[in-house]
């Protein structure tokens, strides 16, 4: 039986275990293995999902730097790009401007046996566009009247849809830019958008808000997610996923390697190939 973590006191008076920094963020060692584990589980649900052909739709919303981007990465990083793929559509045409609003979303629904990803979705409607000002009102107002009854189509069809809301406060937001800035291997990362986003982070609120209050349907609620610290954010969506799914181990067993055929043939001398430098 495994023992209990022992229980201690950090500096700043709150209760907490060996798992955790004196900070209360989680530790490195125990999420790496944490996460191995949930990966290991993730390509198992892959199998599952292939086998039951299940049609499964995550979507994953969020303010500019909330951890969006980190838990697909981590969700994908073993798995099959043909199982289970990402969407992260660019802004619209002009001629997708004039379509259905929903209509470009709709090509990259899953079909049976697929786990399709959506970095970020229909919901820059409510959120982005919205606080932007990149929509009208009645344009604002039409989505939140129509994306329930769209996502409760989607589900009677036979999609499993899921959607998560990674939620970062202020401050942390606030030093993630800042951090982002410091570097210039990540300064790409700090766009014009995210200046904008953080200039109106109470408006933000505000349309996250709306957004639930319209959209938090019991065919397909929203789970939000804490993601101050990134580490504990990862593995409590990933494991929630998981949880979604009364998936069984179907994985196929090992296969026997073929013999290389004996096949007579000169191939031709290796001096006539370009090589790369050797530098390591």
């Amino acid at each position: 039986m495994q023992s209990e973590p022992e229980m201690t006191v950090n500096r700043y008076g709150r209760t907490s275990d060996e798992r955790y920094t004196p900070k209360g963020r989680l530790r490195s060692s125990v999420y790496e293995a944490e996460m191995e584990r949930l990966q290991e589980q993730l390509v198992l649900l892959q199998y599952w999902i292939q086998s039951q052909g299940l049609k499964v739709l995550v979507i994953f919303e969020g303010r500019g730097s909330a951890g969006k981007g980190g838990v697909i990465k981590r969700i994908t990083e073993r798995t099959s790009p043909r199982t289970v793929r990402i969407v992260a559509l660019p802004k619209p045409t002009d001629r997708e401007s004039t379509q259905w609003y929903f209509q470009r979303y709709v090509e990259h629904l899953p079909a049976a046996g697929e786990m399709v990803l959506f970095d970020r979705s229909w919901y820059n409607r409510s959120n982005v566009e919205w606080v932007m000002g990149f929509c009208t009102e009645e344009e604002h107002q039409e989505f939140l009247r129509s994306c329930p009854e769209f996502e409760r189509m989607l589900v009677r069809s036979g999609i499993v849809v899921l959607k998560y809301w990674f939620s970062v406060s202020a401050e942390e937001q606030q030093r993630r830019f800042e951090a982002r800035n410091a570097e210039p291997v990540k300064r790409w990362k700090l766009s014009d958008m995210d200046l904008a986003e953080r200039e109106l982070y109470v408006r933000y609120s505000m349309a996250k808000d709306t957004t639930f209050q319209y959209t938090d349907i019991k065919q397909a609620p929203w789970y939000v997610v804490p993601s101050d610290d990134k580490r504990a954010a990862r593995l409590n969506c990933i494991s929630h996923l998981l949880a979604q799914f009364d998936y069984e181990d179907v994985a196929p067993p090992p296969v026997e390697l073929p013999e290389v055929r004996d096949i007579p043939y000169v191939r031709p001398p290796m001096h006539e190939q370009t090589f790369v430098p050797q530098l390591y």
